[in-house]
């Protein structure tokens, strides 16, 4: 299988504004701009993949059938802004080598398709999404956050999605 570059996307505060343990459709509201973020990332050639970490399963506040459920509603959203998602990897455990900033998902994530890790993006909004990235070999890792002035290990720091385009090689 061929390498290919992917731009990895935090879900909760990146993909969708973050409600805490967010599991019902009605809950869900995309953040501003992700979705042309995306669209232009997979003109440019990029494989959208989510990773994220989904504590509230274990922790009992909802199910993996209520997860998947909002996975598949997110799925079609990306679909239907121009910017289909290759992949959604989940981390339902508190304590777990997958759980960022720990890099298991994006490891995994480029051994299943076949990702090169250094021509990738990341993007989240928290520095352990920042420190997962970078764990895994990302080469570059963006920080969301309109208030940050910096963050170990990014290579940058944008206040929208959409800010991240002109840093996308």
């Amino acid at each position: 299988m061929a390498e290919r570059r992917a731009l990895f996307l935090d879900r909760d505060g990146t993909v969708n504004i973050d409600r805490h343990y967010v599991h019902r459709i009605e809950d869900f509201e995309p953040v501003p701009g992700i979705f042309e973020l995306c669209a232009a990332a997979a003109a440019k050639g990029y494989a959208l993949v989510v990773v994220t970490n989904q504590s509230g399963i274990e922790r009992g506040y909802f199910t993996m059938e209520q997860y998947e459920a909002l996975t598949a509603h997110m799925r079609c959203l990306f679909a239907q802004h121009g910017a289909p998602l290759l992949d959604v990897l989940c981390c339902p455990f508190l304590n777990h080598p997958d759980r960022k900033p720990n890099p298991g998902m994006f490891l995994k994530a480029a051994g299943k398709w076949g990702i090169d890790l250094a021509a990738s993006v990341s993007l989240g909004d928290k520095p352990r999404d920042v420190a997962a990235g970078a764990a895994a070999g990302v080469g570059a890792n963006y920080l969301l956050d309109a208030e940050a002035t910096a963050c170990p290990g990014a290579a940058g720091i944008v206040a929208t999605p959409a800010q991240l385009i002109p840093l996308l090689p």
